[in-house]
């Protein structure tokens, strides 16, 4: 089920490719949504705000494991293209055992640390029994995450992006499932979402790597592609370090928001924690758009073809920005009706901040959908570090801003809303203007 990207319709060969991506993230954020739903609308308030508050700290921690395995999907992509098999497959191995060693020493790390980084957050004395709990649990199945995302980066890799959407198919209807009958059912608790979502991710993660490995023979490994050479190990650590330093720093300058956010109380804390599921949920298509076309970009870099990158480059800005500008109609108007989805009674308070929060975010989609492209466009020319200068640029403006003016009472938590948009703008504006400078020169190794 491999898929040449360099040949073909440009737009067609993109969206064929990238649908199933999307909708196979899609599924994923269902994982954090269902125990969202269940646990807002059986637990409470609380219950919800920590486990609002410990997506945002889950998503910081995975993005380590997750920019691992983007950075070596974009190696994986790039030998691909030109048709390298042994350098693949030496790239596979390789990765493989660093990108499981990194996730090992960050699942100690967590354990060891926990107490710490919920005391820094600031989460309130009656959510942080709850948050402790739910953290605990969903990072004992961290592993898991590790094996789905290293194969679905490599199946996506050789244009595959069917199979990962199956798998997680599967995984987030037993998500949900389990969710109801845990904590509606057997009144687990926090504890019950959690353990719902492990045992989830173990079926997508445990079942995708069955999967490589016994019906895609392509992939298989002998025994002169199990050893470590420098070049290869550079490659692959420079290349997933870079990814990896990306989207840490953006989850980090998220998780800094987050603990600004808990210093307004359990009300903005809650209504955070629906916005960001939605917000996210809207503008993810556009994120996972992204990562197709960096794969798309890859291939095309690998196989030399940079007149389809250009010609990629344009289009693909079109296609996110029309849709991102539809979601964003979408969000303005059904901003409180989706709200009340997650919560279990009116709660005005909580649906009156989180309308507060969407009718700001949702009017820039298009920014962060730019972005996502821009993202992508730099990991597949070799240019991650560019990725990464992007990703400071947006995050520190928005830090910056929202710890700058949300103390001030004529600005309060607005400061915050609004200082997301504008770091989207600030680095659409940097990115674009160096591919300006070099889109003429993409077959040069260096500027």
């Amino acid at each position: 089920m491999e898929k040449n990207l360099t040949e073909g319709s440009i737009l067609k060969t993109m969206l064929i490719f990238a649908v199933p991506m999307i909708l196979g993230n899609l599924l994923q954020q269902v994982y954090n949504i269902a125990d969202t739903m269940v646990v807002g609308r059986f637990l409470g308030a609380e219950a919800l705000a920590a486990v609002g508050s410990a997506y945002t700290l889950m998503t910081f921690l995975t993005s380590v494991t997750i920019g691992l395995c983007m950075g070596s999907g974009a190696v994986f992509s790039i030998a691909y293209g030109a048709g390298n098999e042994q350098e693949l497959k030496k790239s596979m191995w390789v990765s493989f055992l660093f990108v499981g060693a990194v996730t090992v020493l960050m699942n100690v790390a967590v354990f060891i640390w926990t107490e710490p980084v919920l005391h820094l957050l600031r989460i309130p004395k009656e959510v942080y029994p709850l948050m402790y709990t739910y953290i605990r649990i969903i990072f004992a199945g961290i592993m898991f995450t590790f094996l789905y995302n290293y194969f679905s980066c490599l199946l996506r890799a050789i244009g595959n992006s069917v199979v990962p959407l199956w798998f997680l198919a599967v995984s987030s209807v037993l998500n949900i499932i389990l969710d109801i009958w845990f904590v509606a059912g057997m009144n687990r608790g926090v504890g019950g979402a959690a353990e719902a979502t492990v045992i989830a991710q173990a079926v997508s993660g445990i079942g995708i790597a069955g999967y490589t490995i016994w019906k895609v023979p392509f992939l298989r490994l002998k025994k002169e592609h199990m050893h470590m050479e420098r070049e290869t190990l550079n490659r692959v650590v420079q290349y997933s370090m870079l990814t990896c330093a990306q989207q840490s720093v953006m989850n980090f300058g998220i998780l800094m928001i987050q603990g600004l956010v808990n210093s307004f109380g359990t009300v903005i804390m809650a209504a955070f924690a629906v916005a960001v599921k939605i917000d996210t949920l809207a503008y993810m298509p556009a994120q996972e758009f992204g990562n197709a076309f960096s794969l798309f970009i890859s291939q095309n870099y690998g196989a030399k073809r940079y007149d389809r990158i250009r010609k990629a480059s344009g289009l693909a800005v079109k296609v996110s920005a029309g849709f991102c500008v539809a979601v964003s109609v979408l969000v303005w108007i059904f901003a409180a009706p989706l709200i009340r989805i997650f919560l279990s009674g009116a709660e005005p308070e909580i649906v009156c901040a989180g309308v507060h929060y969407l009718h700001i975010e949702g009017a820039f989609y298009w920014g962060i959908g730019c972005l996502f492209l821009l993202y992508g466009l730099y990991r597949g020319i070799e240019r991650p570090v560019m990725s990464l200068i992007l990703t400071v640029l947006s995050l520190g403006t928005r830090v910056a801003l929202a710890y700058l003016f949300a103390p001030m009472p004529q600005f309060g938590v607005s400061a915050i809303w609004w200082a997301i948009p504008v770091g989207w703008i600030l680095a659409d504006l940097a990115g674009f203007l160096y591919y300006k400078r070099i889109r003429n020169r993409l077959g040069a190794q260096h500027d």
